[in-house]
């Protein structure tokens, strides 16, 4: 029996998975960032090599019918250079099958559900909604990257964070949230003025992205008033954007995906949020590589492959 292979190539990690074709896990790999928009596109490549690698770790290579590589950024392969680096890194794994390349919203959205149609939202590093038709994503809101937009992504949490911070050293009123942020840039809370340039010297050290490493202060920490307005903002942003392109009546189903849907309380909030404002099935993915995988063995059985076990 033959075996697909299917990979979520995120700003944060890429994973790899290997399916036989009745749908059995067979080997799965994980490494860094595989976004060419976030990472170097030659990091980002030898990133896609490592997780597949991994994931074939003791499998007969030869096997492998088809393969689906689903990525945050997929836009970036139009650029014949990083698109030959990509190739490369596919077949530096030992694939001889062509490698083809989806966005992150529809290797989502087939994890989430076996429909043809329907919306996902992603909201993690970043942040989108994709209207899927038949399968492939038709239409987006949002998914304008850090220097653009990602509102309500783990990127806008962790730089609004920092604003907080910021705004709360300028008036002296500290909460949970803006201690932790100061403590995780290794930042001393006095004298509040030189606190206030070190953390904004701290936060422009970095890459842009980095600033998402604040995110999870802001759940952890929830109940401080300062996180308690991000995340209702948060809330509402995704959901204005999970719902912008549907019509009011749309029944199909509506898969979200992301480290920020299992967050809580934001993802809790965000789903109950979406719920109370569409009769619409809300559905969680957990791990947009299955779905890739999935669509891989349609590739080669047609709608009835059987789903990840």
């Amino acid at each position: 029996m033959g075996f697909v292979v299917g990979l979520d190539a995120g700003g944060t990690s890429t994973r790899a998975l290997v399916l036989d074709l009745d749908g059995t896990r067979l080997g799965a790999g994980v490494a860094g960032g595989a976004n060419p928009n976030s990472h170097p596109p030659e990091l980002a490549a030898a990133h896609v090599t490592q997780a597949l690698s991994a994931a074939l770790d003791g499998l007969d290579v030869t096997k492998v019918e088809s393969g689906v590589l689903g990525m945050a950024g997929s836009s970036k392969l139009s650029d014949p250079a990083v698109a030959a680096l990509f190739e490369r890194a596919w077949a530096g794994a030992g694939l001889r099958c062509p490698m083809r390349v989806i966005t992150d919203c529809e290797a989502a959205f087939a994890t989430g559900s076996a429909s043809p149609d329907g919306t996902v939202l992603v909201a993690g590093t970043g942040s989108i909604a994709a209207t899927i038709t038949d399968r492939r994503l038709t239409a987006t809101t949002g998914g304008y990257g850090w220097l653009l937009g990602d509102e309500g992504s783990a990127y806008w949490l962790g730089r609004e964070a920092v604003r907080a911070t910021l705004r709360a050293l300028e008036s002296g009123s500290p909460d949970a949230l803006t201690t932790a942020v100061l403590t995780l840039a290794d930042v001393p809370p006095h004298p509040p003025r030189e606190a206030w340039r070190q953390l904004i010297t701290r936060a422009n050290q970095d890459a842009p992205i980095a600033l998402a490493r604040y995110a999870p202060l802001v759940t952890a920490h929830a109940t401080a008033p300062s996180a308690r307005a991000i995340v209702q903002e948060a809330v509402r942003i995704l959901a204005d954007l999970a719902l912008a392109d549907r019509p009011e009546s749309a029944d199909t189903p509506i898969v979200l995906v992301g480290s920020l849907v299992h967050a809580h309380p934001l993802g809790t909030l965000l789903r109950a949020e979406l719920t109370a404002r569409t009769s619409a099935p809300v559905r969680i993915a957990t791990e947009s590589s299955a779905g890739a995988a999935w669509l891989a063995a349609v590739e080669v059985l047609g709608d009835t492959a059987p789903r990840p076990t």
